[in-house]
C-alpha cells in the first residue's frame, strides 16, 4: 500500500513531491494522480497549478507558490503563504524556499497528507531537492513521484528525437547556471545537447557553444511552450537562430523571459521535424474553438476537439430553468411509479437531470425504473441515465436524433405491450418529431415540459470582444438556439472565423443571421460536426504548405492580428 493511501498519523503526515510534467496535463503519471486525490493539502508552482488541481479532491487546501503573502494564514495552519519567487532566479537557500519548505512541514506535522507539485521531475529541481532536505531534517516522511522532466518531454513533442540508432550520446545544460566548463565539457562533444534557457537568452547559449567548439552550421531546434497548444518550435542553426528568431519577431519583447528547450546536435533529427513534427501539425493545432454550450453539455465535444490540437472555450447559449407550472411534471412523476408508462423517453441531458432532481424531492431513486423500459436519443443522454444508475434500453444505432430514435422504435403491439403510453420529459421549445411519430406508431403519449431554456447572460466582455474581434478561429453551433442566442448575448462572429454547424437546419439560421458556413457536419452528431472542422483545418493547412505559405490560424488573418499576437 502506497503512503498516500495510508492513514495519517496525530504528530506526522506525509509529504508526497510530485513531478507535474513540462505542461500537457495528460503526461501526469497514475501514481500522480493517485497522491492528488488523497492530498490534504496541494502546494503548487504557479506554473503547474492548473495541470494539477483539477485531480485534487474537493475541500483540498491549496497553496500557490508565487500567489504573494497574504494577510490570513493558510486554511488549517499557523503558517503565512510563501512570497512570490522569480523561478528563473530564485536559489535554492532563498527565503522563498525556505518558506516553501517551512509551509510544508508545518502542514505534514499536523498529520495532513501534503503534495509538493513541481514542474517537469522533482528530481531535477534543485529547490524541491532541498525542500527534501528540510523534511529528512525534521524527521517527516516523504516520498518522491517522478514526472516528464521538460528537457526530455518537449523534444518528443517537437519532434525532435534525442538520440538515433547509433545511439548518440546526450548532455543536458541548465544555461542559467552552467559554468564555462560546462560549456567547454559540451562544445567539445559531437553527441546532441538539450539546453534549458530562455527565449532571449538562446542566442547567448549558441554563442556559447560555437566558442566552445561547435561547428556555426549545426542544426538547432527552440522551443517555447512546449506540450501545450501555444508551443511553437523554430528551426536553424546555431549561427542563424539569433536572425530566425529576429525574423519571427519574437525579439526583443516582454516575452523574452518565457523558459525554452532548444536541442543541438547533428544526429538529433532537428532537420526531420518537418516529417517527425506530430504534434505541431494536428489539424487545430493552437485553434481558439469557441463552444456555444455549458461544461457539462460540451464535456466530449471539448475533449475530442482537444484531441485535434484546439483549444476550446465553453460559452453557455441556454440556462436551463424549472417549468412555469410543476403539477404536469409532478403528476407524470407519480404516473411513473404507480405504473402508468411502458416506456421513458429521454432526448437530452437535461432532461435527465430534470426527472432526477423531481425523483431526489420525492426521495426515490433510480429503482422506480423498475419494469418501465428506457430510451435515450443518443450516447451522451445514455451516459447521463447510467451515471444515475439506470441502463438504457433504447439507444439509435444510427443517427442520434429524434428521427434516428423513431427508426428503432417498436411498434405499439397490444400483446406484448401491457401499457400503450409513453412518459415524454423535454423542454419548452423542443420539436413535435418524436411526439408525432411515436403516436404514428401507435403509443399514446404524455408530453410533458420537464425545464425550460432561456437565453443565458452574457459573456465577460473580454470574451464578447474576442468574438466580434476576430479572437477565435472557429465557431462550433448545435442548433439554431445557439446561432440565435449567441448572436443575442455577444454578437456576430468576425468574418475570419471559420463557422461550423451541426445540420442544414442550423446552417441556414446562420446565414439568415449574415454568416459564412464554412463546414457542416455529414450528420447530425456533435462528435461528427468536430472531425468535420478538423478535416478542414487539414484541407486548409495542406493547401498552405503546398503553396509555400506559412500555416496560419484563421485568427491571424485578421487586420493588425500578426502585429498584435502573442508569442
Amino acid at each position: 500500500m502506497s503512503p498516500t493511501t495510508l492513514p495519517a498519523g496525530l504528530e506526522h503526515g506525509h509529504v508526497t513531491f510530485l513531478g507535474a510534467g513540462p505542461g500537457d496535463p495528460g503526461l501526469l503519471t497514475l501514481r500522480a494522480v493517485e497522491a492528488l486525490a488523497h492530498a490534504d493539502v496541494l502546494v503548487a508552482e504557479h506554473e503547474v497549478l492548473d495541470v494539477v488541481r483539477t485531480h485534487a479532491r474537493p475541500g483540498v487546501s491549496l497553496v500557490d507558490t508565487e500567489a504573494g503573502p497574504a494577510p490570513d494564514p493558510l486554511p488549517g495552519t499557523n503558517t503565512p503563504r510563501p512570497t512570490p519567487v522569480d523561478g528563473a532566479s530564485r536559489s535554492a537557500g532563498s527565503p522563498a524556499v525556505r518558506d516553501a519548505a517551512h509551509l510544508v512541514m508545518e502542514a505534514a506535522r499536523g498529520g495532513r497528507r501534503v503534495v509538493r507539485a513541481v514542474s517537469g521531475d522533482p528530481g531535477l529541481d534543485a529547490y524541491a531537492a532541498e525542500e527534501m532536505l528540510a523534511c529528512a531534517a525534521a524527521g517527516v516522511p516523504f516520498e518522491v513521484v517522478p514526472g516528464v522532466a521538460a528537457a526530455v518531454g518537449v523534444p518528443a513533442y517537437a519532434g525532435v528525437p534525442l538520440r538515433d540508432a547509433q545511439g548518440t550520446d546526450v548532455r543536458f545544460v541548465d544555461a542559467r547556471t552552467a559554468s564555462d566548463r560546462c560549456w567547454t565539457e559540451v562544445g567539445a562533444s559531437d553527441g546532441t545537447v538539450v539546453v534549458s534557457t530562455t527565449l532571449d537568452c538562446v542566442a547567448a547559449a549558441a554563442g556559447e557553444l560555437v566558442s566552445a567548439g561547435r561547428k556555426p552550421d549545426t542544426p538547432m531546434t527552440v522551443t517555447v511552450a512546449g506540450t501545450t497548444t501555444r508551443q511553437r518550435t523554430w528551426t536553424a542553426t546555431l549561427g542563424t537562430i539569433a536572425q530566425t528568431l529576429k525574423q519571427a519577431k519574437v525579439l526583443p519583447s516582454p516575452e523574452g523571459a518565457r523558459p525554452v528547450i532548444a536541442v543541438v546536435g547533428e544526429r538529433s533529427a532537428p532537420a526531420q521535424r518537418d516529417q517527425l513534427s506530430w504534434f505541431e501539425s494536428k489539424p487545430l493545432f493552437g485553434w481558439k474553438v469557441l463552444v456555444p454550450r455549458t461544461k457539462e453539455q460540451a464535456a466530449s465535444l471539448s475533449d475530442q476537439l482537444r484531441s485535434y490540437g484546439a483549444v476550446p472555450h465553453e460559452v453557455p447559449t441556454i440556462a436551463v430553468e424549472p417549468p412555469r407550472t410543476p403539477q404536469q411534471m409532478e403528476r407524470a412523476v407519480k404516473g411513473l411509479v404507480t405504473g402508468r408508462y411502458e416506456w421513458i423517453a429521454f432526448t437530452s441531458v437535461n432532461a435527465v437531470k430534470a426527472v432526477r432532481e423531481k425523483f431526489e424531492e420525492y426521495g426515490l431513486d433510480a429503482r422506480a425504473f423498475a419494469g418501465i423500459k428506457v430510451a435515450a436519443v443518443g450516447e451522451q443522454t445514455a451516459g447521463a441515465l447510467i451515471a444515475f444508475g439506470v441502463k438504457p434500453d433504447l439507444v439509435p444505432s444510427g443517427e442520434q436524433s429524434a428521427a434516428g430514435l423513431l427508426e428503432d422504435w417498436p411498434p405499439y403491439d397490444p400483446v406484448f405491450d401491457p401499457i400503450d403510453r409513453v412518459f415524454l420529459p423535454r423542454a419548452d421549445i423542443a420539436t413535435e418529431t418524436l411526439v408525432a411519430g411515436l403516436i404514428e406508431l401507435g403509443w399514446e403519449v404524455d408530453d410533458v415540459t420537464a425545464y425550460r431554456t432561456v437565453r443565458a447572460s452574457p459573456p465577460p466582455a473580454e470574451t464578447r470582444e474576442a468574438i466580434k474581434g476576430g479572437g477565435f478561429d472557429a465557431v462550433l453551433f448545435t442548433s439554431s438556439s445557439t446561432v440565435r442566442n449567441l448572436v443575442g448575448i455577444a454578437g456576430k462572429p468576425h468574418n475570419v472565423t471559420v463557422i461550423a454547424c451541426i445540420g442544414p437546419a442550423t446552417a441556414k439560421t446562420a446565414e439568415e443571421h449574415g454568416l459564412r458556413v464554412d463546414v457542416m457536419a455529414p450528420e447530425p452528431s456533435v462528435l461528427r460536426l468536430a472531425e468535420a472542422l478538423a478535416d478542414f483545418g487539414t484541407r486548409r493547412r495542406t493547401a498552405a504548405l503546398d503553396a509555400g505559405d506559412a500555416v496560419t490560424r484563421p485568427s491571424e488573418r485578421r487586420p493588425g492580428a500578426r502585429r498584435r499576437r502573442a508569442t
